[in-house]
């Protein structure tokens, strides 16, 4: 046993941190020892426990609806308002479009309406669940455009069973105007789900401590549910994220139960059968040992080191930020002279992990920044490691991909990308190794091949990828 935990930590080496606040995406990071390790020592004490079966396991069901009650006063619920906890965001989106469905039967060609920023996630739940999704370009300042989403849900009204919004969308950090979408729907009697996994745990905090949000809760009317995920900014360990609906009777479809067989009578409230209660009870402890004092206190160092970041942005002339975000989300551009995937690469080098994202419409490449209470320790180290990265990236000049790579990618079709087309993609990039893969120090030289592609061939490349990551080594 020794030797494997000792394995373990040699393998954890080579990943990026989740502590200190240096990596700005995936993870979040409340700066608290005393948290982390309430997290790990309740996810450990749970670890074994079966959340299949509330009955048999009530400590479970008692912290999933403390977790529920606390979100639920976060957020406007009504008295009625009831809730499940899932294993993270995805689920909750996947969830929303599954009960969305199945509470029309009668809908033979159910249809949802998104903004074009919408969470990938709800797309997923279209292609798993059959349902089509309608995407509505968003506005000028990436937020959803309520004439046009209504005049999307209006082109057929009976076949539409959701319509999301997001506070804030991922990509930009922006909140949606919920009031005037939520209206629309109550008054054509659609479902409307706000999207608040990143959010809905820093920014009923960021109003508690004076900062102006835009309406998004239940306090809207015709909102009829909200997502919001316990391990992004309720700092709790993953995966656990909190699906809350306005009335039972809205969750109601969500709850599965079979008895025709000759097993156990089975009922499943979420996506999931069995399920550990570890992460359940790190989220609980989590929750128990930062409480609502501790999360306003680290509403102010999140947001106190986002404000500065934007600042910082804001006096180097090659970087812009792209919307003021409303919450504590970054997205930045980078002018002619500086190489969004090169700065990325000069971040990494220095020890901070920021998130390219790629090009998407008319929209330039950007950089992402999740930025979380324990970055503010390490702002100025930030700040200048963000302005060293920028001045060599900007002596580095920007990647240029081979015009001969760059044909060969927009000849090739998406739905019919083979085996012998993927390898020479990965050995133009250079990440064809003698054991298969090889991945690159720098990833700029990648990302602007892939930035290259159209959004169907990115996804086409990234399956490929993934599916030759997912290989065992066999002896």
């Amino acid at each position: 046993m020794t030797d494997a935990l000792d394995r373990l930590r040699t393998m954890q080496e080579a990943d990026l941190p989740v502590h200190g606040g240096r990596t700005l995406a995936y993870v979040f990071d409340s700066g608290l020892d005393e948290v982390d390790r309430a997290g790990r020592e309740a996810v450990a004490a749970y670890a074994g426990s079966n959340g299949l079966d509330p009955t048999s396991f009530p400590s479970l069901l008692q912290m999933e609806n403390d977790l529920i009650g606390f979100a639920a006063d976060l957020v406007d619920a009504p008295a009625e308002a009831v809730g499940t906890i899932t294993s993270g965001g995805t689920e909750s989106c996947l969830l929303a479009v599954q009960g969305a469905r199945d509470s029309r039967p009668d809908v033979e060609r159910p249809r949802i309406v998104v903004p074009s920023t919408v969470h990938a996630a709800f797309l997923k739940a279209a292609k798993y669940f059959r349902v089509e999704a309608v995407v509505v370009p968003v506005g000028p300042d990436f937020r959803a455009d309520p004439a046009a989403m209504i005049a999307a849900i209006d082109e057929d009204p009976d076949r539409t069973v959701l319509v999301v919004v997001s506070a804030p969308s991922y990509a930009h950090g922006v909140i949606d105007p919920v009031p005037p979408v939520a209206a629309a729907a109550a008054e054509r009697g659609i479902r409307c789900h706000v999207d608040a996994c990143i959010g809905g745990w820093v920014l009923p905090f960021a109003k508690r401590i004076g900062r102006d949000v835009p309406p998004w809760t239940f306090a809207v009317d015709g909102v009829t549910s909200i997502s919001a995920d316990l391990h992004k900014y309720g700092y709790a360990p993953k995966g656990t994220s909190v699906l809350l609906h306005r009335s039972p009777a809205l969750r109601r479809p969500q709850y599965f139960a079979y008895a025709d067989w000759p097993g156990y009578t089975m009922i499943n409230t979420t996506l999931q059968s069995t399920k550990s209660g570890g992460p359940l009870a790190g989220a609980w402890a989590v929750v128990e040992t930062i409480g609502l004092d501790g999360y306003d206190r680290l509403a102010r160092d999140v947001f106190e080191a986002t404000d500065r970041i934007v600042e910082a942005i804001g006096k180097i002339p090659a970087l812009s930020v792209v919307a003021a975000p409303d919450s504590t989300l970054i997205a930045f551009a980078t002018d002619g002279s500086c190489d969004a995937f090169t700065l990325a690469d000069e971040m990494s080098a220095r020890g901070w992990h920021i998130q390219p994202q790629m090009s998407y419409d008319d929209q330039p490449v950007t950089i992402h920044l999740s930025v979380s209470a324990g970055t503010l320790a390490h702002l100025d180290e930030f700040v200048a490691a963000l302005t060293e990265a920028v001045a060599a990236a900007v002596a580095a000049g920007p990647v240029v991909v081979d015009p001969e790579i760059a044909a060969f990618i927009g000849a090739l079709d998406p739905a019919a990308l083979s085996d012998d087309d993927f390898d020479g993609l990965l050995a133009a990039a250079g990440l064809a190794g003698g054991d298969g893969l090889a991945v690159p120090e720098r990833m700029a030289p990648v990302n602007a091949m892939i930035d290259l592609a159209s959004p169907r061939m990115r996804e086409a490349l990234l399956t490929a990828f993934m599916d030759r990551l997912q290989r065992p080594h066999r002896s």
